[in-house]
């Protein structure tokens, strides 16, 4: 059985299979609700109901609360159609946006590598190519773990858009059930299913202006893959890298990125950690991230676009640091996926987009 879901402004209708959220329907469609944690915590996908009736499914009281619930609204990534519905959402025009429906793989293992003592590098082979963005990421089902995990692709899809083998970067969290599964259980030559692409995590093109992209942790992956697409496309802008680790063990594809440094002129590598002594032989910069961005631009990040990725603090200092170098909320782009255990933290209420 099957229910009828009209999207507003857009005016699109699509049909909706019974026990699919209004969220999964629209992505598989193409069609892009801003979503970020998908587990009914963060209210980012935050819709307003208003014809035919839904089920609101798990949605956290924080995330929608009751005077939402009594006014017909509803989290897109729990809510399910007990009728033919119409919803309005917040839906913006991306001129760099490609129309991707997300879509089921399959894929087979067919290297990891140990990138360094907490990350490891998946390299899955698909038995179809994915189409995507460089930017965007994929959701790595896992067995015993609902919902699965997201990762972003961590290489640049080819000249048509596509790639049948995705690179994916994994952080070992501890405790964390997904992310042990993948480092501890998963052998090469293992099958796995993945669903994608997801996110409106990639680069203004259209804008023409220089870039700075800032990342932390394993936070590297979507930058990575946006540069090197831009390098591999002759991108003529300005393109600056500010990545931290906390110690050089944790510094992976280090040595790639000072070699892009020196085959593109345009193109600037600034290292840094954060925890190293002052008797180490680090020559690059020292402190976190937004701290070498800060002393490398000299404070003043206007007539730039930058693109964050990284752990949610990270994120938040560079917004700061970003803001006060006289960048502004329409300037910044930020990864948008958020584990559950991301989406219980605070989360700013003073910007829409970042």
């Amino acid at each position: 059985m099957s229910y009828q879901l009209t999207l507003e402004p857009l005016g699109t209708t699509i049909d909706v299979e019974e026990g699919q959220t209004v969220l999964d329907a629209a992505l598989r469609s193409g069609l892009y609700i801003p979503h970020a944690c998908g587990h009914g915590l963060c209210g980012t996908c935050k819709i307003q109901v208003t014809e035919g009736e839904v089920d609101l499914g798990p949605a956290n009281p924080f995330a929608l609360m009751d005077m939402e619930r009594d006014d017909g609204m509803a989290l897109a990534c729990c809510a399910t159609l007990l009728s033919d519905v119409t919803v309005e959402a917040d839906m913006e025009d991306e001129p760099d946006a490609q129309v991707i429906p997300v879509r089921d793989f399959a894929a087979t293992v067919v290297r990891i590598d140990q990138l360094t003592p907490t990350i490891k590098a998946l390299h899955l082979r698909l038995h179809e190519p994915i189409r995507y963005q460089a930017g965007q990421y994929v959701q790595v089902q896992i067995p015993g773990v609902e919902g699965g995990r997201a990762f972003s692709i961590a290489n640049a899809p080819g000249p048509d858009g596509l790639s049948s083998e995705i690179e994916l970067n994994v952080r070992l969290v501890p405790g964390g059930a997904g992310t042990t599964w993948l480092h501890q259980s998963l052998k090469e030559g293992d099958s796995v299913q993945l669903a994608g692409p997801y996110g409106r995590f990639f680069v203004r093109r259209s804008a023409a202006m220089p870039m700075v992209f800032m990342a932390g942790g394993s936070g590297l992956s979507s930058p990575r893959a946006m540069i090197l697409e831009l390098l591999a496309n002759g991108s003529s802008e300005p393109i600056t890298l500010v990545y931290g680790q906390r110690s050089s063990e944790e510094l992976y594809y280090d040595a790639e990125f000072r070699a892009l440094a020196e085959q593109h002129p345009h193109f600037t590598y600034v290292p840094a950690l954060s925890e190293v002594g002052e008797d180490h032989d680090w020559s690059g910069a020292r402190g976190f991230v937004h701290e070498a961005a800060q002393a490398h631009f000299k404070g003043s990040f206007a007539g730039h676009k930058a693109y964050l990725c990284g752990p949610p603090p990270m994120i938040e200092a560079c917004i700061g640091t970003l803001m006060q170098g006289r960048l502004f909320e329409r300037d910044i782009y930020t990864e948008k996926f958020l584990s559950a255990a991301d989406a219980q933290s605070a989360r700013s209420p003073l910007f829409k987009r970042v």
